[in-house]
């Protein structure tokens, strides 16, 4: 296990399949999950299962019952919150080596409360097509993460 470990984070996460992929992401980049609840499955969902494989058991994740919780377990790590509401390419961010990477729920996003909160740490992965609103969690979280990856690697 490395020494130092990027996070990503899951804000109230809806659709299992989409969950299982981003465990998929952890299992094979050693990064941390973050599950913050509600959850809009159970952990032992099928698909959830499925869509994760037979990883699941080599990702190091976590259940908190709210942000507060989480936020209170690591009071000093720095959150990135990736939304579509920020102007802030991903790109123009300085990751390091044990970032909290979060993600909010695949139909609203983060809550707006704590985009307000956190409005300098907030980044956003540009959309080309004006017809585009977004793209899928476990798509954007692989995007957001290998470049936080690459800049770790090279610093």
């Amino acid at each position: 296990m490395p020494e130092h470990q990027l996070q990503i984070v899951l804000v109230e996460p809806e659709i299992p399949p989409n969950t299982g992929a981003i465990a998929r992401l952890c299992a094979a980049t050693h990064t941390v999950l973050h599950l913050v609840e509600p959850l809009g499955f159970k952990l032992d969902d099928k698909a959830l299962k499925r869509a994760g494989m037979d990883y699941w058991q080599h990702v190091t994740w976590h259940t908190w019952p709210n942000w507060n919780a989480l936020h209170t377990a690591h009071p000093i790590a720095r959150f990135h919150f990736l939304t579509t509401k920020s102007t802030r390419p991903y790109t123009e961010a300085q990751f390091g080596p044990d970032d909290f990477l979060v993600f909010g729920r695949e139909t609203k996003g983060l809550p707006e409360s704590l985009l307000r909160e956190n409005e300098a740490a907030c980044l956003t992965i540009p959309m080309l097509n004006p017809n585009v609103r977004s793209l899928n969690v476990a798509t954007a979280a692989a995007i957001v993460l290998f470049e936080a990856m690459r800049q770790v690697r090279a610093s």
